[in-house]
């Protein structure tokens, strides 16, 4: 009996070490999944003959998409025990998003490729935190998450030299095949994750809440999210920042380019590799904070206040040297609340079976600013010039400082009333 629980004990172990190196290497690879093509459609259709304005418009569509598709995606993810399955089928949509816009640049081509993009992006985020939670539960949630999180930078950062060295060496087209590759290598990470490692009461919030292995437990119903309001104050703040900053990047891209200061490939990795590499550093950060102090409201504080200041910087230096402080900036706020962001979630609504249609919810209201970004952008440029539309853009993040600055004692109260809101003061 004795050898037979050791084996046991040592079968969870591993299974346990290959789970946490399958959402590592995940991680790694599903960049593209999170945000398609990214900065890099924008300059390609750009080349193709496409003005700011229709190209904003077009990333909006898709924006709007995953708006819709997200708060669903993380209900399903929640009630479902296939959620490898739902990374595999984000895959799909990846590839098939890479075809679509290599077979034409025709308007409804492109907007069906976003489309595609965006319900791969709305899905992916709460399937990996469901995962992760499934496989760690909430007591190795901060530091597997952190984990997660800085190797998906690494993942950026590799992906996104790779585009700019096959961008220079073969064309734009290049780039696509790539992501393409990469959603593929996700698949088959995801597939490594061993389907027993992954507890689905722990991966919805319920971890300990039911009476029996037959047991699901029982959810709390959905008004439970509206009556959270440090989770409604967050979805706001979310939402402000990323009306200014979902534009950014494409744009400042588009704003070097056009100017003749870089070659639009490699000009535009640079841009993803050097903030996904201050990224990593972030990460590890908000890391350890969360660790030491229990709590994410400084990291998120931090990462608002971020985006003013790199408005200004980008009104200024349109240069291809002006990436370096632009894209740090941008680094700096991306790695704080790519760990902050979804550990908050998981800790304001542990033992609700929430969490992950809390974290679409979330990510639905945040990408209402998001998709609106690159339209406004893109006229906002188109009308009255790149450095003014920076300037205008980072302003948005001050709602965010003010909002989240005032709201602090709402934290504070709803970390008294619940012992899961400790994670916010």
């Amino acid at each position: 009996m004795a050898n037979a629980n050791a084996q046991s004990d040592g079968q969870q172990d591993r299974q346990m070490r290959r789970a946490q190196r399958g959402l590592l290497a995940l991680n790694f690879f599903m960049a593209d999944m999170q945000s398609g093509i990214g900065p890099f459609l924008g300059v390609f259709l750009l080349a193709h003959g496409w003005s700011t304005g229709p190209i904003g418009s077009v990333l909006t569509l898709g924006g709007v998409a995953g708006m819709l598709m997200t708060a669903p995606a993380g209900a399903f993810i929640d009630h479902t025990h296939r959620k490898r399955l739902v990374v595999v089928v984000t895959g799909s949509c990846t590839v098939l998003a890479s075809c679509l816009v290599l077979v034409s640049q025709s308007g409804w081509v492109v907007a069906l490729s976003q489309v595609a993009s965006a319900v791969a992006g709305a899905a992916i985020g709460p399937a990996v935190t469901g995962l992760t939670l499934g496989v760690v539960r909430q007591a190795g949630f901060i530091g597997q998450n952190g984990r997660n999180q800085m190797f998906n930078h690494a993942g950026n950062v590799l992906g996104a030299g790779l585009s700019g060295w096959l961008g220079w060496q073969f064309g734009m087209v290049a780039i696509f095949w790539l992501a393409a590759l990469f959603a593929v290598l996700s698949i088959v990470s995801v597939l490594s994750i061993p389907a027993a490692a992954i507890d689905h009461r722990a991966a919805r919030g319920l971890e300990g809440n039911a009476a029996d292995d037959g047991d699901e437990g029982q959810a709390e119903g959905f008004r439970e999210l509206l009556r959270n309001r440090p989770m409604l104050l967050l979805a706001v703040c979310l939402a402000c920042f990323h009306l200014g900053n979902g534009a950014m990047l494409p744009l400042y891209g588009m704003a070097v380019v056009s100017s003749r200061h870089a070659d639009a490939a490699m000009f535009t990795a640079e841009t993803v590799m050097v903030a996904q590499g201050v990224m990593i550093v972030a990460a590890f950060v908000a890391t350890r904070m969360a660790r030491r102090t229990g709590g994410y409201w400084l990291a998120l504080l931090v990462s608002f206040a971020v985006l003013p200041l790199r408005g200004v910087i980008a009104g200024h230096l349109i240069t291809h040297w002006g990436v370096w402080p632009v894209q740090m900036l941008d680094g700096i706020a991306a790695g704080l609340q790519s760990v902050a962001v979804p550990g908050l979630v998981a800790r304001l609504l542990d033992g609700t079976g929430r969490v992950n249609v809390g974290q679409g919810a979330v990510i639905t209201v945040q990408n209402v600013g998001a998709s609106l970004s690159p339209a406004l952008g893109g006229w906002l440029a188109q009308m009255l010039g790149y450095p003014r539309a920076f300037m205008l853009l980072g302003g948005f993040a001050l709602i965010s400082v003010a909002l989240w600055a005032g709201g602090a004692s709402v934290l504070r109260r709803q970390g008294g009333r619940r012992a899961r809101g400790r994670a916010l003061a």
